[in-house]
């Protein structure tokens, strides 16, 4: 019986593993303490279930078919989960699975760029603990995070070559949201002008320009009743549609000049490389051309949230931070090696010198240990060799991970799974059992934090969209936290309630703990 040693798994995947699961564990603590939210997981939750009911994803929470959102068609291969068993957890590990599954193409990339094992493994690490992939896992469900590994896999398939798999990659990514065409098309002019990919380079710029045209003027459009994408109302100083944006981008610059300049975007800036700000270099900066175009969007929102790490904007920036990192560290690497074979050659070129100089140290040293000595010289000079490189790659693999888990540590919102989270507990088991006595897919009305717990129906509407007074005939079920209102609608909460006090079309199914469950009769 032959004996045949099982090879062990890498360690990159146990951290994908590891990581997935942290991130899932997370990311579900946070849904079912009731922090997630109507914007953005019930949205997406709400969609998905359609789709696999074989229903047309009409999202009632924002009143548009969910195709004239973002163009996302990731929607539908992810609603083939939903047909084995319909529940948003799904969408959580697929998040957490996506985010943590990028630490292999960026091994892989460090490998292929020459960096040493070590080094590689301390880049995949600095990937898992840049604070945003922790962040933005918290922060609901997201189909642009699924284009976070596909983004650096597809660079890894322009470098080797990969065709086919380079447009795979392309082509996912383009499915997860319509505004990362423009993070393509700036991804294959890199490619092209600085990674000497051409074909990859111009299949990029083709398929990015492409989609970005498809997706804003024909299929946004239609399936938003004729509308400009709702984004465009977050640049509304630069216009009025996506063209009159890029129209006044270039003819009035001074627009946007201070913008650029201000205390708010170099905070941003800050936030974004402090955990990778040793590892950069001037000379290495050419792979942020890819991160251009959501960077200049971020800076330019009148959104506060896109400059931040806590939310999904600067998912996109970050494959091509890590890329420049990886470049720097290769480089350093090579010239550090340069370094000691310019070394080697001087002493080779002043042997003469060096063979005199050992020659009056030997006279102090007795001839059996000098004998002992050059009887090892290979072993030694082998010994010497490998110390030197295994120091030097410990020693920087140490210093980035060291430094990343230190920002990891100050930029991460780790604490709120035991501060901000626990907040609710006391009507915890109350609002349990009321949305349990939730047992039919009747139309819902409810706030931003219950909302992703009741997505699975046609109509489900948050307290904003009803107005003071308005007939809630439609709903057959109303169910409220008094004691925890979401901060924005928390006076509408209480008129709804006492509008339904008094209602004869509305009973009392449970209330406990300032939890209120009413139904249609």
């Amino acid at each position: 019986m032959l004996d045949v040693k099982q090879k062990p798994i890498h360690p990159v995947v146990w951290m994908v593993g590891a990581a997935t699961l942290i991130l899932f564990a997370a990311s579900s603590a946070r849904h079912a303490l009731f922090h997630s939210t109507a914007y953005d997981l019930a949205i997406f939750d709400q969609a998905i279930y359609l789709i696999s009911q074989n229903q047309t994803p009409f999202s009632s929470l924002m009143a548009i078919n969910i195709l004239g959102d973002h163009a996302a068609f990731i929607f539908y291969p992810l609603a083939l989960l939903y047909k084995i068993y319909p529940d948003v957890h799904w969408l959580l590990f697929v998040q957490a699975f996506a985010l943590a599954l990028g630490a292999w193409p960026s091994w892989s990339l460090a490998r292929q760029a020459g960096l040493s094992e070590p080094r590689a493994i301390a880049i995949a690490a600095m990937y898992l603990l840049y604070p945003a992939v922790f962040n933005v896992n918290l922060f609901d469900f997201h189909p642009e995070v699924i284009a976070l590994p596909a983004i650096l896999a597809a660079i890894l398939a322009a470098r080797l070559d990969k065709i086919l798999w380079f447009c795979a990659a392309v082509i996912l990514i383009l499915s997860c949201k319509a505004v990362l065409s423009l993070t393509v098309v700036m991804m294959g002019v890199w490619l092209f002008l600085f990674e000497k990919t051409r074909r990859c380079g111009l299949i990029a710029i083709f398929f990015g320009a492409a989609w970005f045209l498809i997706a804003t003027q024909a299929i946004v459009p239609y399936f938003n009743q004729g509308k400009q994408h709702a984004g465009v109302g977050r640049y509304q100083y630069l216009g009025n549609s996506v063209l009159e944006i890029a129209i006044n981008l270039i003819i009035k610059p001074h627009l946007v000049a201070g913008r650029l300049i201000s205390a708010d975007t170099l905070g941003y800036l800050i936030l974004l490389f402090l955990p990778a700000i040793w590892w950069l270099s001037p000379r290495h900066l050419s792979p942020l051309i890819g991160a251009l175009p959501m960077l200049l969007m971020n800076i330019l929102s009148d959104i506060e949230a896109q400059r931040d790490l806590i939310h999904q904007y600067s998912v996109p920036i970050f494959p091509f931070l890590l890329i420049a990192v990886i470049s720097t560290i290769a480089d350093r690497q090579k010239r550090g090696s340069i370094f000691w074979k310019n070394v080697g050659k001087y002493l080779w070129n002043h042997r003469n010198s060096m063979r005199q100089i050992w020659q009056r140290v030997s006279k102090r040293i007795s001839l059996k240990s000098v004998k002992h000595i050059w009887s090892h010289r290979l072993l030694i000079r082998r010994t010497w060799k490998g110390g030197k490189l295994l120091f030097a790659n410990s020693l920087l693999a140490k210093l980035l991970i060291l430094w990343s888990l230190l920002t990891f540590l100050v930029l991460a919102k780790y604490g709120y799974l035991w501060t901000t989270y626990l907040g609710y507990l006391d009507t915890w088991q109350a609002t349990r059992q009321a949305i349990n006595l939730v047992q039919t897919k009747g139309n819902v009305l409810t706030d931003n934090s219950l909302a992703p717990h009741l997505a699975h129906r046609s109509t489900i509407k948050l307290l904003h969209q009803v107005a003071n007074g308005q007939s809630l005939n439609e709903f057959e079920y109303v169910l409220l936290n008094l004691r925890h209102p979401w901060h924005d609608t928390a006076d509408t909460a209480a008129s709804v309630a006492a509008q339904l006090k008094q209602s004869p079309l509305f009973k009392i199914s449970y209330q406990q703990d300032d939890v209120w469950l009413f139904e249609k009769l």
